[in-house]
């Protein structure tokens, strides 16, 4: 991104706040904005991703006290954007380079010595004579995976995961130089981007071909890390998984990634998380289901039904009677966890049990009630419908 580029753009008006905005409310401003347009927030919306990348620039200005001030007093020299020639300088057709201008060109500067690259050096990061001051980098985001049981899944669990990422070297603390005295990249002047233009007055910023987007550069390489100032680590660190995970799902932990360089934040660790089965029990939503056999007396004459819950004591279920077979039934609050704290059910299924095997007693009893049932055909009503129209 040129000076240009940033002088003309009004930050203020990209966070929809007054010249005059204290440091809260540009802060208030950025919060709900960042978390309208986060990219996590609208996913595959391209406008909402460029409008994230504004909001985030116009913050990094904004929200810095010294930034903000030679940022205002550049727009002030300049106008909004655009060089204001004074009286003297005539009409017409008046040609001013702005690039020229921030380039260095004493006969363009206006009498400015080296140029006004060296006045808002520290704030564009594009160098003069001022000192430049390379950029903290936010650290890698990660991706694991767990496997947790059927119960830790519903009620949540603490799980150690070991990890391995790139973060600082330890042999350089991160320099990339084995004397811990790296130098600023001269091709990017510290900031770890080269500007390219596209066409149409915008330009466009690639990462540095020469120090690969750090900013800096070894004069004698590490040889742990050949000068990336990175290095591969290895770490277990104790995750909680909240309750209520299905099979599948991804989760973010902010700022769990790898470390981030020069005092930027740590990336984010994205755990994928599997399921095992129960033998018991099964999921559905947020709620658990199970199917509980009975006797055919039970769904004949009614009854009252033990049933087993998960990590909990057995509820009692009245049985109806005439209950079919395969009839569902529910205990409230005894299913998986919702995301606001609550319960979902159980679902309990009822399937009827015949017996492989009688004893004389109970076959006479059932050959007595086929018996006194003789005259009844459950099937006919089957047969009177399959007839058709």
């Amino acid at each position: 991104m040129s000076t240009k580029d940033f002088i003309e753009k009004d930050y203020y008006k990209v966070l929809g706040v007054p010249k005059d905005a204290t440091e809260a409310e540009i802060k208030k401003a950025y919060r709900k904005l960042a978390r309208e347009f986060h990219p996590d927030a609208n996913k595959g919306n391209a406008r909402a991703e460029e409008r994230f990348k504004e909001i985030s620039e116009a913050n990094d200005v904004l929200g810095d006290p010294k930034k903000r001030k030679e940022y205002d007093e550049a727009r002030a020299l300049f106008g909004n954007g655009g060089f204001r020639p004074g009286p003297g300088a005539g009409g017409g057709n008046f040609n001013f380079d702005l690039g020229d201008l921030f380039g260095g060109n004493p006969q363009s500067s206006g009498g400015f010595g080296g140029g006004l690259g060296d006045v808002f050096g520290g704030l564009f990061n594009r160098g003069g004579t001022g000192t430049t001051r390379t950029q903290p980098r936010r650290g890698q985001d990660i991706d694991t995976e767990v496997t947790l049981s059927f119960t830790e899944a519903i009620e949540g669990a603490t799980v150690p995961l070991r990890m391995s990422s790139q973060a600082p070297c330890k042999a350089c603390s991160g320099t990339g130089d084995k004397n811990g005295t790296p130098r600023v990249c001269p091709t990017c002047v510290g900031t770890g981007q080269v500007a390219r233009g596209s066409g149409g007055g915008f330009s466009l910023t690639d990462p540095c071909p020469d120090c690969k987007g750090r900013g800096l550069i070894a004069e004698h390489p590490c040889l742990e890390c050949k000068g990336s100032g990175r290095a591969k680590s290895s770490r277990t660190m104790q995750v909680r998984i909240p309750a209520g995970v299905t099979d599948g799902q991804r989760i973010r932990l902010r700022g769990k990634g790898a470390p981030g360089e020069r005092g930027g934040p740590a990336g984010d660790l994205y755990v994928v998380v599997h399921v095992g089965a129960h033998p018991v029990f099964g999921r559905k939503d947020d709620n658990l289901t199970v199917t509980v056999p009975v006797t055919y007396p039970e769904a004949a004459l009614g009854g009252e039904v033990r049933v087993p819950t998960l990590g909990g004591p057995p509820v009692t279920l009245k049985l109806p009677p005439g209950t079919p077979n395969g009839r569902t039934m529910r205990a409230r609050g005894k299913g998986a966890v919702r995301k606001d704290g609550t319960r979902g059910d159980l679902l309990v299924t009822v399937e009827v049990s015949v017996p492989k095997d009688l004893s004389g007693k109970a076959r006479d009893a059932l050959e007595a009630y086929r018996e006194a049932t003789a005259g009844e055909d459950p099937r006919a009503e089957l047969f009177e419908a399959a007839k058709g129209d």
